[in-house]
């Protein structure tokens, strides 16, 4: 039996009320060969019953992760499984667009880049709106690798999007160590980076993701880690590629950082009801 194209892997954690709306949104996508592989983090609510619904297709595999090790564990236990060229991670309450795995795999075979991401609307707890058409601020046209690693250092900022909105080369995500945890609010930046200091990145312009905010996020339970993680990530980027970091990026980096924390603390605090 050939091997997918591309590999959709699900980290599932106490996802009850949204996993099966994210869980269709992959199963629907059509025009690529795909797998969807979903791992269940010792879920405390209904997830695994939910996730048990959609065992009888053959293109999903169901896994289960021991409970402990934080994100970095699941993220790595369900990627490991994937057998695509490529990879794409979806946390248990995003969704994707129609469309997506067969734009951004077509736009990473024609390139050969090792990473793709596209635009996403955040939305609320229960799906309305927040921000239409988020993402790729200064990376709307192919670049190398390092430039855009370098670009969201000085943007202080995730400027690829979160794991729905990306694809990567498996391979490289493989040879660069998998999802790095050492800054867990970055996890998903600091693996892109060294994915990208592999290969160039090519933008996908549409809409292709939705992004939802919710209270139990990381994002949200981290809030106050957030700008010490980024001048972590920054500071370990510009020891381990001097080459590709400047000091100067480093410190306008760390200023808009620390501003985008305050702010995004100011917007969790307004749109809390939102989010439950």
């Amino acid at each position: 039996m050939s091997s997918p194209i591309v590999s959709v892997v699900v980290p599932a954690y106490n996802n009850e009320r949204t996993i099966a709306e994210t869980l269709r949104s992959v199963l629907s996508q059509e025009g690529v060969d795909f797998e969807l592989i979903v791992a269940d983090h010792a879920s405390t609510d209904g997830t695994l019953g939910v996730i048990e619904i959609f065992a009888s297709d053959p293109r999903v595999q169901l896994l289960d992760t021991a409970a402990g090790g934080g994100a970095a564990r699941n993220w790595n236990r369900v990627t490991a499984a994937a057998s695509g060229r490529y990879v794409k991670l979806v946390c248990g309450d995003d969704v994707l667009r129609p469309g997506i795995l067969t734009r951004q795999v077509g736009l990473l075979e024609s390139s050969g880049a090792a990473a793709t991401a596209c635009r996403r609307d955040i939305v609320d707890a229960d799906g309305k709106i927040l921000m239409k058409g988020w993402g790729l601020r200064g990376l709307e046209r192919r670049t190398t690798g390092a430039e855009a690693v370098r670009r969201a250092v000085r943007a202080g900022s995730n400027l690829f999007g979160e794991p729905a909105s990306v694809m990567l080369r498996a391979d490289a995500l493989r040879e660069t160590g998998g999802w790095f945890g050492d800054f867990p609010y970055l996890i998903d930046q600091a693996t892109y980076s060294r994915v990208l200091l592999t290969g160039d990145f090519v933008p996908d312009p549409e809409i292709g993701a939705t992004f939802r905010m919710s209270s139990s996020q990381w994002s949200v339970a981290l809030t106050k880690d957030q700008s010490a993680q980024a001048r972590a990530f920054h500071r370990w980027l510009r020891r381990a590629h001097p080459s590709v970091v400047s000091a100067m990026d480093v410190l306008v980096g760390d200023v808009r950082a620390t501003l985008m924390a305050r702010a995004r603390r100011f917007s969790y605090q307004i749109l809390k009801r939102r989010m439950r």
